[in-house]
């Protein structure tokens, strides 16, 4: 499978400059607030909204936070990063179809996957291919996704999951610290994987400023991924020094 036009549109943006990506987790949200931080972040310059989160429940609120958002986007995808089959949507333009690859469950790394694929096909979302790697046990997709965490200082292991990931076909790679996560992925951790991994680096987690971004982003990442901090009611101005400092000239 050839990477589909939205996979397509990020790939050609990111070797121009890292980008950025909003998460709107649909617990978190109202419809209106969706609304509004998706305007937003869309005139400050993010690349993509991506919805989704690890204790999704409700699918009637997922379809409707999808839908407003697009109402009030006009250029930029809205990509689904589902948990688990109840993240999937058919409003969506794509989905980060990802096995949580250091999951000791199977049915994170390949059951999820097995049961929601019938849907994407049905619902004709494009599918981008994704290796999720959680580094941290304690946060909230560390302890429904039962990883394995893997120490954010042995980049070693980290390199070791991110060619299989490769290996196995997965274009794009997601390296996650975790939702809300005191403790950012090295710059160490992310320059060893960047250095094996040939395809889409994403990284998540802890980056709440413009020197994490900036970190992340120097050491290889292709996208970075800022989420608790749409809460904040500082987030635009945050937000507009994060994609500052990242673009290139």
């Amino acid at each position: 499978m050839k990477p589909g036009r939205i996979e397509s549109l990020l790939i050609r943006e990111a070797k121009e400059s890292p980008l950025l990506a909003a998460l709107i987790d649909p617990e978190n949200f109202t419809l209106q607030k969706a609304g509004t931080v998706a305007r937003a972040v869309e005139k400050l310059g993010v690349s993509m909204i991506l919805v989704g989160g690890s204790t999704i429940s409700n699918q009637e609120h997922l379809d409707d936070i999808v839908i407003h958002i697009k109402r009030h986007v006009t250029s930029i995808p809205v990509i689904l990063f589902p948990g688990n089959v109840t993240g999937i949507c058919r409003h969506a333009d794509a989905i980060l179809f990802s096995s949580l690859l250091n999951s000791t469950n199977t049915y994170f790394v390949i059951g999820a996957q097995a049961i929601g694929a019938a849907q994407v096909r049905k619902y004709a979302l494009e599918a981008i291919p994704m290796g999720y790697i959680v580094f941290s046990e304690e946060s909230s997709v560390g302890f429904v996704g039962q990883v394995r965490g893997i120490p954010p200082n042995k980049p070693a292991i980290a390199v070791m999951y991110s060619l299989a990931a490769q290996y196995l076909g997965m274009r794009t790679l997601y390296l996650e610290a975790g939702s809300g996560s005191e403790k950012v992925i090295p710059p160490e951790t992310i320059a060893s994987v960047r250095k094996h991994y040939q395809g889409l680096l994403i990284v998540g987690g802890g980056i709440v400023d413009k020197a994490s971004a900036q970190r992340a982003a120097l050491a290889g990442a292709d996208i970075m991924v800022v989420g608790n901090l749409l809460q904040s009611d500082q987030f635009e101005r945050k937000l507009s020094e994060i994609i500052g400092g990242i673009r290139r000239p």
